[in-house]
């Protein structure tokens, strides 16, 4: 496989895409993965450098910025846009917390660790962060998340607010609700359910003039099924009702789960390229798309392997670049892919571009 050409970011420029990847400080210490990146990702996303674990190891600690500063500094010095995750999600607060940390708050200490946060982050980062991933994972298959810590402490009002804080600490920043199971059905519920839940939830903040920009599409796809469980007129419909609403659409973490594909890598590889193209046939035709970040470059980082080890002991294979960063048949289903998007405007160059 030959990745000698125009590298995937000139490919979406083309068509009036950005695309990028995550990846974190701890990653690009790597500097042979790094030189994958700078040469490939227009924009970044934050893998975990903003999450809570690094800004706030412990509910008395002070915010620290170490990381954040490091991994926003790397994309200024290479002009890369950059994507910050999350400032408002139920996870990732790391072994320093604990849950009575969080739903033990009252409502007035709740909105002082929450909102200041967000506050404070989006100032700190203003001008440096083209979208944020604004509330992350807070739609169930019939509305917002109840069993989320600040639903309980400060009530549903609170997504709303972090909305209107981080568009008042910069105004000029994409925001996005980030949302994930648009795809196939799992054990929660259908992926028809998410959307129509997700519609709604858009409907009521954009009802109350919450400055919510566009729709985050996780679009971490189940591979041995996809093919019968993918409803491509469904999915196709759902990005069209999203767009209607004036809302941008960014896919924002990108991979492909390897379960029930075979263990050996050549046939896994073919059917991890089918599906993504697949998917980017239905996804990339929705013009309202400004954005495609897959969850990582190579398998030599990513998350499904570190949390969901394949059962059969192979490693998992779910990105462009295997672990020794050469391009694999997902990399040219990919560009295939950005090749055949439609076009469209484009939403903010990057700097190098």
């Amino acid at each position: 496989m030959d990745a000698s050409g125009a590298p995937l970011y000139e490919t979406a420029l083309r068509r009036g895409l950005v695309y990028g990847s995550s990846t974190a400080t701890w990653q690009i210490s790597d500097s042979a993965y790094r030189r994958l990146f700078e040469r490939e990702a227009a924009i970044l996303f934050t893998e975990d450098d903003l999450l809570w674990y690094r800004l706030r190891p412990k509910p008395t600690s002070p915010l620290d910025f170490t990381f954040g500063d490091r991994i926003i500094g790397f994309a200024q010095r290479h002009g890369t846009l950059v994507f910050g995750a999350h400032l408002v999600w139920d996870q990732g607060f790391g072994s320093g917390w604990k849950q009575s940390d969080l739903f033990g708050l009252n409502e007035r200490k709740a909105r002082d660790l929450l909102f200041g946060t967000v506050d404070a982050v989006v100032r700190r980062y203003r001008g440096r962060v083209a979208a944020w991933s604004t509330v992350n994972e807070a739609v169930s298959d019939s509305g917002l998340r109840s069993d989320v810590p600040w639903f309980q402490t400060i009530g549903p009002s609170y997504v709303a607010e972090s909305f209107h804080i981080a568009h008042e600490a910069d105004p000029d920043a994409l925001l996005v609700l980030n949302e994930f199971g648009f795809e196939t059905d799992d054990p929660n519920g259908t992926a028809a359910q998410k959307r129509a839940a997700t519609l709604k939830v858009l409907d009521q903040l954009m009802g109350r003039k919450v400055p919510v920009h566009a729709l985050g599409i996780q679009a971490h796809l189940q591979g041995g099924f996809f093919a019968s469980f993918f409803d491509p007129k469904g999915y196709r419909r759902f990005l069209s009702e999203v767009a209607d609403r004036g809302l941008k659409i960014v896919i924002t973490e990108l991979d492909i789960l390897d379960d029930d594909m075979p263990l050996d890598a050549c046939p896994r590889d073919k059917a991890v390229a089918d599906v993504y193209r697949r998917y980017l046939d239905v996804a990339l035709e929705e013009r309202a798309i400004v954005s495609l970040m897959t969850f990582g470059l190579s398998d030599r980082y990513t998350w499904l392997q570190e949390d969901f080890p394949r059962d059969d002991g192979g490693r998992r294979r779910p990105l462009p670049f295997d672990t020794k960063l050469r391009p694999k048949l997902a990399y040219a289903a990919l560009k295939k892919g950005l090749e055949g998007a439609r076009s469209r405007p484009l939403f903010r160059r990057p700097p190098r571009a």
